[in-house]
């Protein structure tokens, strides 16, 4: 796994729109005390079970991992 070269700003970018989807789809609510790995792991989950992105295997799904997934998919949003 490569990291990308702004990844870190990628992951931001993947919370605010990863809330913003799951919100506006209506299935999560994000309180303020929410962390952002409780945060990624169920925007990593929600976009898996829409088809969204192509899951993990089980065994290889971590915080490193998950927040990889999300950044390559927020680098392909608009």
């Amino acid at each position: 796994m490569k990291k990308l070269k702004n990844e870190n700003e990628l992951v931001k970018r993947a919370i605010i729109e990863g809330v913003k989807y799951g919100e506006e789809r209506g299935v999560v609510e994000f309180e303020p005390t929410d962390s952002a790995s409780e945060k990624i792991e169920y925007i990593y989950r929600l976009l898996v079970h829409d088809k969204v992105i192509q899951p993990l295997p089980e065994d290889q799904v971590s915080q490193k991992t998950m927040k990889h997934k999300l950044a390559i998919w927020a680098s392909k949003q608009k």
